[in-house]
């Protein structure tokens, strides 16, 4: 148990991390969005590969339909979403970023929900109330500390369709996980992604762009290893020990760390305001994941998208949000 929770704490800090590399690198030389996301995935790609390799021996091949899938959902949920949420960082803090890429769980909820043809209940739309009212309270501390508020609406956008993107990648993945596994999911889905940016960046940027100076590889280092490989095997191991529904609560951490973080490593200025606003932000996805945690109350020795069978379809869509995804942008 207490190693579990340890995966899961360590898992949450290190995804949060990656808004402070991003924002550290923006910091110490003049790179765009595009050349910094090539060199994150250029660290991260050879580490999934060896995942995805790892992952397949024994399994079936691939069947024509998921691939198409799997391209679909990897240009959608990872190259879209990242693109987006590093175009968002150049304008936001890090911890506004955070908390807005947090609400995708709310997203999830309110697709599946046009998708079930079924009315929000009383608590999800209580839910999304909190988090909504959290996410305005931080926009108005950015705001009123920012030198251009339309850059930080800009950037808000940015970061908003990123979660949008991942909101709808995780709709679509999860019946794909169920039936070709997590790791070996999502190591394609990222591979796919890297293959997005680097065809990208091949068409608009000269390849002497990634010569970045030795802080930047560093940075970019980090994000890829620290903030993106590392968290995803903390997390598997975490739901492998002490089950989804505590790893997703734990979880919760995340941007809470993120705002310690960039008030530590960025400077960036905290006030009541934006911590009440991060408080209901969580508090909204919290409540939003609670039929999830208690109907898994016992714990889990899989994600809960390995097992749709026994997953009333009204909380299914919600768990794949709270659990099933090993990544965010």
């Amino acid at each position: 148990m207490t190693w579990g929770l340890v995966c899961a704490a360590g898992s949450a800090i290190a995804f949060s991390a990656k808004a402070i590399f991003v924002k550290l690198a923006y910091a110490a030389a003049p790179i765009d969005a595009i050349t910094l996301l090539a060199l994150r995935m250029a660290y991260a790609a050879p580490c999934y590969a060896v995942l995805l390799w790892w992952s397949g021996r024994g399994r079936p091949r691939w069947q024509p339909h998921a691939l198409v899938r799997v391209v679909a959902l990897g240009m959608l949920g990872y190259y879209l979403a990242s693109l987006l949420d590093f175009m968002g960082l150049v304008y936001v803090s890090a911890a506004l970023e955070r908390m807005v890429l947090f609400l995708y769980p709310t997203m999830v909820v309110v697709i599946g929900a046009a998708l079930q043809r079924r009315p929000i209940s009383r608590a999800e739309l209580w839910a999304l109330l909190l988090s909504y009212a959290g996410i305005g309270a931080m926009m108005w501390h950015d705001l009123t500390v920012s030198d251009d508020a339309g850059a930080t609406l800009l950037g808000c956008a940015l970061v908003f369709a990123s979660a949008v993107s991942y909101a709808i990648y995780l709709v679509g993945a999860q019946s794909l996980i169920a039936g070709v596994g997590s790791v070996r999911f999502t190591s394609a889905a990222i591979l796919v992604s890297s293959a997005c940016v680097g065809l990208q960046f091949a068409a608009t940027r000269p390849l002497a762009q990634l010569a970045a100076p030795a802080s930047v590889q560093l940075l970019a280092l980090a994000m890829g290893l620290l903030s993106t490989v590392l968290p995803t095997l903390l997390l598997g191991a975490a739901i492998k020990r002490i089950g989804s529904s505590r790893t997703a609560l734990v979880g919760s951490m995340g941007p809470v760390a993120t705002i310690g973080l960039a008030a530590m490593l960025l400077d960036e200025p905290v006030s009541l305001l934006e911590l009440l606003g991060a408080g209901l932000v969580l508090a909204g996805v919290v409540l939003v994941s609670r039929p999830v945690r208690a109907a898994n109350a016992g714990g889990s020795d899989a994600p809960a998208a390995a097992d749709t069978s026994a997953t009333p379809d009204r909380d299914r869509v919600r768990d794949s949000a709270r659990s099933s995804s090993p990544s965010r942008s």
